[in-house]
């Protein structure tokens, strides 16, 4: 699915160092597809051990922050084991962009892979757009991937960077196999010619 101009909620994830295991626990790995995942989203931080009963001290299940599309976090986004269901997750409950002061690199490329825009922005900016938050009942941001710009509802604009082929990619909705695909014709060439040239098996 393509991105590029989002508009919306933020939660805040006001903790360092979140992992893979605390984004989608390991017991809920068993599903082969790559939808369902958004319910367990931060299963033990959200559930009481019943499962079902929602805790008081994790604000995401509340109407302040139903329908976020935007996650806000700190530093090491996303560390741990290089499962691909914490992107997953994360798409699957809604959020299409995380902004944070840095990711683990596997969980960085594994959003980029699968249509979710992360942002690293230094510490002061997150800092800044975390005090805005909390200023507000209702705290909002548009992002443009198109123009690499983060404006949120407090009048604050910053800038972001972001590898081209991913900004590509991301705009067209593609991953790496729609991208192979899209040069069938010339793989094929290629092929023919290989066979004709008599090096082919």
């Amino acid at each position: 699915m393509a991105i590029n101009h989002v508009e919306g909620k933020v939660f805040p994830l006001r903790r360092d160092n979140v992992d893979t295991d605390q984004i989608i626990p390991k017991q809920f790995l068993k599903r082969i597809e790559r939808k369902g995942f958004g319910q367990y989203l931060f299963y033990h931080w959200r559930f009481e051990d019943d499962g079902k009963s929602l805790r008081d001290d994790f604000s995401l299940d509340t109407p302040q922050y139903q329908d976020a599309e935007v996650l806000l976090g700190g530093k090491n986004f996303g560390c741990g084991s290089s499962r691909e269901h914490a992107p997953w997750a994360l798409q699957d409950y809604g959020f299409k962009v995380i902004i944070a002061k840095s990711f683990a690199d596997i969980f960085y490329n594994n959003c980029l892979k699968n249509g979710i825009l992360p942002i690293q922005l230094e510490e002061k900016t997150v800092d800044a757009l975390l005090r805005n938050e909390s200023h507000v009942d209702l705290y909002k941001m548009e992002v443009s991937l198109e123009h690499q710009t983060i404006c949120d509802s407090e009048g604050l604009r910053v800038s972001f960077e972001i590898d081209p082929y991913w900004k590509t990619m991301l705009l067209k909705g593609l991953d790496e196999i729609d991208l192979t695909l899209h040069y069938g014709k010339d793989i094929e060439e290629y092929e023919k010619n290989y066979e004709v040239s008599g090096l082919g098996i």
